[in-house]
């Protein structure tokens, strides 16, 4: 199957987002795996926008992959910029995606989420793709940074899963990727939540209508009361004092 490959920058706040589709970004990612080309691909949330501004340096390196999540990212393009990105790219559903199109068996590591998450999430993500995962380290380890490392190079993974939230598994990524021999290392999230049953997911159809977000706030009220109140509005206060409405290809 063809694909257009055209990928859109569509900056906000700072920080270089990329409009495109789930199997422009699978193909690319694919690319850059075939290449042994070091990856970080990364989901864009309010949360991260406003959590990770110290690390934009790095975030627009060209290692790095930026993508939207989340309707609070498609509001704010529409008004930065006039348009919407082109898809909802959310790790929860791209990565199992991902996961079933890449063509080689590559081997998964998951590092981070509470004792006992990630073994739970292994059974769900080998179930559902080729791939195998070879290895975990829950969020509370003891080990060192070092360590960690060097057990993943050990279980000789390809990829990388950090379940850490923002800003921790991007500065963790940051800091760690040169002394490992995989080459993508993704941001999830809550992603292990999910996976393993842990965290309920909206119903399709309340996914399909972009309230997924309100979904998960009548779960988890006084954890992300917050995040859907005060911080929506200086995420957008951020994207629009930056404004920049100048439209980049990649």
């Amino acid at each position: 199957m063809q694909h257009n490959t055209h990928i859109e920058l569509l900056p906000l706040a700072g920080y270089p987002i990329r409009s495109t589709t789930s199997s422009v970004l699978a193909a690319m990612l694919q690319t850059r795996l075939n290449k042994h080309k070091k990856s970080v691909l990364l989901f864009a949330n309010t949360n991260f926008v406003l959590k990770c501004q110290p690390l934009q340096p790095w975030l627009k390196g060209e290692e790095v992959i930026l993508v939207n999540d989340g309707i609070g990212l498609d509001i704010a393009c529409k008004l930065v910029h006039g348009q919407r990105f082109r898809d909802n790219l959310n790790g929860t559903d791209f990565l199992p995606y991902l996961f079933k199109n890449l063509a080689a068996p590559y081997k998964i590591f998951l590092l981070g989420g509470k004792p006992g998450v990630a073994e739970k999430a292994i059974s769900a993500i080998e179930q559902n793709s080729n791939k195998q995962v070879v290895g975990c380290l829950d969020g509370y380890s003891k080990l060192s940074p070092a360590e960690q490392c060097a057990r993943i190079n050990q279980s000789g993974a390809d990829i990388v899963l950090v379940a850490m939230g923002n800003p921790l598994q991007e500065e963790w990524i940051r800091a760690n990727m040169a002394s490992l021999d995989a080459q993508l290392f993704v941001g999830v999230g809550a992603l292990f939540d999910f996976l393993s049953g842990g965290v309920q997911r909206a119903p399709r159809w309340v996914q399909q209508i972009r309230c997924e977000w309100l979904f998960r706030l009548l779960q988890e009220p006084t954890r992300l009361m917050r995040r859907y109140t005060i911080d929506i509005a200086r995420f957008l206060f951020v994207c629009l004092r930056y404004g920049n409405k100048q439209k980049h290809s990649v």
